[in-house]
């Protein structure tokens, strides 16, 4: 089979679209076939070797963290698939593998696609659909009636975040550059505006808010900042570094590590199929084109998120 691998750490080039052994599903795994995966910021932080000694991995590497296809081959001990089966899944940091026409899944990865979306399409989910769920319900906690900034809400992550917790009953507040607001009032938020002037403080932008949940990477000083625009006992959950706790007024800060979960994922495919949760497709390019992919991800050029098609 064809699939995309790296056999050293760095630039895009070190991506080498080659022939390579079709994997043999072992108990507990599932051989998909794949039909996609997509580009995460992750992708390209594990191919430069930023996160060696966080995510060891053996090399050569098969990137593609996000998975969807169809069941092809089921190990010893799963019985709740059957081969044809429409799957999506995170898979594991450290292995990977959705660049590939086939792929190991762990069985408890899984979930069923979305069956309101191209099959395609469904890879836009598993890991930011994941980090949104995380962030709203672990990190932040939201329930009904709570107000929450999202900063860098028109992002694959905050756009679903926004969507969560407009489903969940929040009053969102959603911060990001104006070519997202249509899209951002269409999800729902109560009050949308453009980046924020961290100088002009939380009033400007109706806070100070129970939860501020940040995706936009700034410095330690503007995260300190941004602090003061959560109230008195709330939250800041933040995937963009850690923004400073405030004891003395009983705000506390929580950071993502994002982790794999079927019966999470789940969740997430049936908001989408009711309608709850829409995912936003910015590009969809062919795996021969990861590395360009790639590329462009470190040069700033790519338009949003990025589904890699498999054939």
């Amino acid at each position: 089979m064809k699939a995309i691998r790296f056999h050293e750490f760095g630039s895009g080039g070190v991506l080498r679209y080659e022939d390579v052994d079709r994997p043999v599903p072992g108990t507990g795994q599932v051989l998909v076939r794949v039909t996609a995966t997509s580009f995460n910021p992750v992708d390209d932080h594990i191919r430069a070797g930023v996160l060696a000694e966080m995510i060891p991995i053996a090399l050569p590497y098969v990137p593609g963290i996000d998975l969807a296809g169809t069941v092809a081959g089921l190990g010893a001990g799963v019985t709740d698939l059957e081969v044809g089966d429409r799957v999506v899944a995170m898979l594991p940091l450290d292995s990977a593998g959705g660049a590939a026409e086939y792929a190991l899944a762990p069985a408890a990865s899984l979930a069923p696609a979305p069956r309101t979306t191209e099959l395609a399409d469904a890879a836009a989910l598993p890991l930011t659909g994941l980090a949104a769920w995380q962030t709203v319900f672990e990190l932040a906690g939201l329930k009904p009636g709570q107000t929450v900034l999202v900063n860098g809400a028109g992002g694959a992550v905050g756009s679903l975040v926004v969507q969560l917790a407009v489903d969940a009953g929040a009053k969102v507040t959603a911060v990001d550059a104006p070519k997202h607001a249509d899209r951002l009032r269409g999800y729902g938020a109560a009050r949308v505006t453009g980046p924020l002037d961290l100088a002009a403080g939380p009033a400007a932008v109706g806070g100070p808010f129970q939860a501020v949940v940040n995706h936009v990477r700034v410095s330690p000083e503007e995260l300190a900042r941004l602090t003061e625009y959560v109230a008195d006992g709330g939250v800041a959950a933040s995937t963009a570094g850690p923004v400073p706790e405030d004891p003395a007024r009983g705000v506390r800060s929580a950071s993502l590590w994002v982790r794999s979960d079927g019966a999470q994922l789940a969740e997430l495919v049936a908001k989408v199929d009711a309608g709850k949760l829409r995912l936003h497709v910015a590009a969809r390019r062919p795996v021969a084109e990861l590395a360009a992919v790639h590329e462009d991800a470190g040069a700033g050029r790519l338009p949003g998120k990025t589904v890699v098609l498999v054939p």
